[in-house]
């Protein structure tokens, strides 16, 4: 509902510009399915996914309007000479048992995205800053003298703040976050090692390894954390303002990213990002010397895709590259579409 209110001063600028939102082709009616996603659902009925929201039709009738559930039937109509798609709830009746069950409790909301691609970003820390740093636990040793540590193994560890709290994230950190056209730190990649849970809680505390995503030994780090973390349900819109960031990091440090590649990117909260924005990704090119002339000159950019956030910090993003048209590097530009 927050994000109809955000994107309305958008909706009669997009209109204006181009009236015809839908895609050739489109549907007049789909039924959703278990596996569908909120994003691919758009890309059936829109030229752009992240329209959506101009497109979406309040139904009062509904709980929670902006779910959509396997077997509900969504349908395209026309108000004030403007598309709009609704959502047709039946009551249950005798069907092909083949079909999702309208109103079946086992069923989830369809997600936004691919949630298995972005559950293990949810809930540990992956942006610290350095006061943190000085606050956070910090592996000792190896119950059993253990130099690398793995899942299920137990350990001693310090610096941790009371017995209140059962779960920690372990990571190290990584490289520093900083604005290419800035040079401004924008925090500390934390490098999520896996989880513990509290086992016996002192001075120095024992705790046992939960799962480990990658190897773990002393001076490692803990920050206190949420066991279970439910997927949010994300409502893809523009940001209200224009803004323009550039991304700054891939995991993995890949060279090249595609569709469904994470990058961090430099634009946070304080710039008014919040899960859900899509932005436009645009080629970065270094300016070039003019063979003739000989005078250093920008490069025109070019769209490479369209990327969705879905976590936040202060100074920095984590984004899913939901379309790309051509390799998206380091340092391309990324603004409101």
């Amino acid at each position: 509902m927050v994000a109809l209110l955000l994107v309305a001063s958008l909706q009669n600028r997009a209109f204006a510009q181009d009236g015809n939102l839908l895609k050739p082709g489109y549907p007049e009616r789909y039924t959703v399915v278990k596996g569908d996603t909120l994003w691919n659902i758009s890309t059936k009925f829109l030229k752009d996914a992240w329209l959506w929201p101009m497109l979406w039709q309040i139904n009062d009738s509904i709980k929670n309007p902006n779910l959509i559930y396997p077997g509900d039937v969504l349908v395209l109509t026309t108000v004030n000479e403007r598309p709009r798609l609704r959502v047709l709830r039946m009551q249950p009746q005798i069907r092909d048992k083949s079909l999702p069950q309208v109103h079946d409790k086992s069923l989830p909301p369809i997600p936004t995205i691919p949630s298995d691609v972005i559950a293990p970003f949810l809930r540990a820390p992956l942006v610290v800053d350095r006061n943190e740093l000085d606050n956070a636990g910090y592996i000792v040793a190896g119950v059993d003298d253990n130099i690398i540590l793995g899942d299920f193994q137990q350990f001693f560890a310090r610096r941790l703040p009371d017995d209140n709290h059962k779960f920690y994230h372990v990571f190290r950190t990584g490289i520093d976050f900083v604005g290419p056209d800035t040079g401004e730190f924008l925090g500390l990649e934390a490098i999520d090692l896996g989880s513990a849970r509290m086992l016996e809680f002192g001075k120095t505390a024992r705790l046992e390894i939960v799962d480990a995503n990658e190897e773990m030994s002393a001076k490692d780090l803990l920050l206190q954390g949420e066991e279970e973390v439910s997927l949010p349900h994300y409502f893809p819109h523009a940001p209200e303002n224009d803004v323009r960031g550039r991304i700054i990091h891939t995991l993995g440090g890949v060279s090249e990213m595609g569709t469904y590649s994470i990058a961090v990117i430099a634009l946070g909260e304080r710039e008014g990002m919040e899960p859900g924005h899509v932005l436009r990704i645009r080629r970065h090119r270094e300016p070039q010397k003019d063979p003739v002339t000989g005078e250093i000159e920008p490069l025109p950019e070019d769209d490479s895709g369209l990327m969705m956030v879905f976590r936040t910090f202060e100074k920095v993003s984590y984004a899913l590259i939901m379309k790309s048209v051509r390799a998206i590097h380091v340092y391309d530009a990324v603004e409101t579409p």
